[in-house]
Formats: structure tokens, C-alpha cells, sequence
């Protein structure tokens, strides 16, 4: 009984999903919206200023492309995609999500990928053209922010749960997988269920 049951002790409700998504998202766009408000306010463009010494040093400049400054000529097609890439994750996978990891590392996906979508809307040169604020930089990096920094937490928390732990988005194993708390030998199931062998002993 215990066995059978202790998978389900994951799963959580969908008010509480949608509340831990819901605070993971809203923190990580306030703090990157912040912290490239104060990018702009007190650093200047191609004067390093180091933060951890030359491991970390804040370098503010204007990216119009995506990762690695890859595409400066396509900031409509990167604003459009996350646009995109954004309601999918809305509209399809966070209503089915009932796992905290899963929340939460969904949560800071969507920051970040709305953090940087606000600066492609709103920011200079124009609606949808705008260029992302970068600032962080790290030695032989592709200078980046807090936004970048968000996707790519979550990201490695959702595969640490669901590739490492094997744990589904709705918080149940995934299939396949054995769990410690309710796992069951195959090869236990179909002997058992087997026809005997010709000379076997009938049971």
C-alpha cells in the first residue's frame, strides 16, 4: 500500500503550482528589469567595472541579436519566436504542471524569456526592434544578464528533475523508471503471470 502511494506524495495541487510559478516568474522579471535599470543608470558603455574582481565584471552594451550576438539583423524574428515560444509554455505546459522543481524551474524559464522579450518591445531602437541589455561578463563569455541567467537555471533544474530523478511535469515517475518508494520487477510480474513449463508442478 505504501508502495503504491508514495509516488503520488509529489504531486501537489494546481493552486499551488500556479502560486510557486507564479512567484519563481514574477521575482526573476522584477530583478532582471532592475538590475538593467541600474545598468543603465550607473554604468557606461566600454568601461568595465569589476563586481568579483576579473571573474565577474559588469560591461554594459546593447545586444540587437540573440545568444552570442548571433542574428543582429534579425531582432523581429527573435521578438516574434519568443513571443511564440512564450504562450506555448503558457498556454500548454505550465497548466499541466503539479510538481514544485517543475514550477519553479519553469517559473524562472519564462522570466527570463519574458525580461529579455520587454527589452525587444519597449527598448530603443523601436517596437519589436529593441536591443537586450547585457551586462554581466564573464572571462572569454559572451557578455549576458540576469534574463539569460534565469533561463538557464531553470533549464537545469527542469532536466535534473526529469532526466536525473525521473520525475514527469504532473509529478508522478515517468514511465519506465523505477522508483524506490513503489517499483515493480517486470521480469518479477511476467514469471508470474507465465504459463508453467511442461513437467512444472501445478500450483
Amino acid at each position: 500500500m505504501s508502495g503504491s502511494s508514495a509516488p503520488r506524495a509529489r504531486v501537489i495541487s494546481r493552486r499551488a503550482a500556479v502560486a510557486t510559478f507564479t512567484t519563481a516568474a514574477l521575482i526573476g522579471i522584477a530583478a532582471d528589469v532592475v538590475t538593467k535599470i541600474l545598468a543603465i543608470q550607473y554604468l557606461a558603455p566600454a568601461d568595465p567595472k569589476p563586481l568579483l574582481g576579473w571573474v565577474l565584471q559588469l560591461y554594459l552594451i546593447r545586444n540587437p541579436g540573440a545568444a552570442f550576438s548571433i542574428g543582429a539583423g534579425f531582432t523581429p524574428v527573435f521578438t516574434v519566436l519568443a513571443f511564440l515560444v512564450l504562450v506555448g509554455l503558457l498556454w500548454f505546459v505550465v497548466p499541466k504542471v503539479r510538481h514544485r522543481g517543475w514550477a519553479i524551474g519553469l517559473g524562472l524559464v519564462v522570466a527570463g524569456i519574458t525580461g529579455n522579450l520587454i527589452d525587444r518591445l519597449f527598448r530603443p531602437p523601436g517596437f519589436g526592434r529593441g536591443h537586450v541589455v547585457d551586462m554581466l561578463m564573464l572571462p572569454r563569455w559572451p557578455i549576458f544578464n540576469l534574463a539569460d541567467v534565469c533561463v538557464v537555471s531553470g533549464a537545469i533544474l527542469i532536466m535534473l528533475i526529469w532526466v536525473v530523478r525521473g520525475i514527469a511535469m504532473d509529478g508522478t515517475p515517468e514511465p519506465g523508471r523505477d522508483d524506490k518508494s513503489g517499483k515493480t520487477d517486470k521480469t518479477e510480474t511476467s514469471a508470474a503471470g507465465a504459463d508453467p513449463e511442461p513437467g512444472d508442478p501445478v500450483r
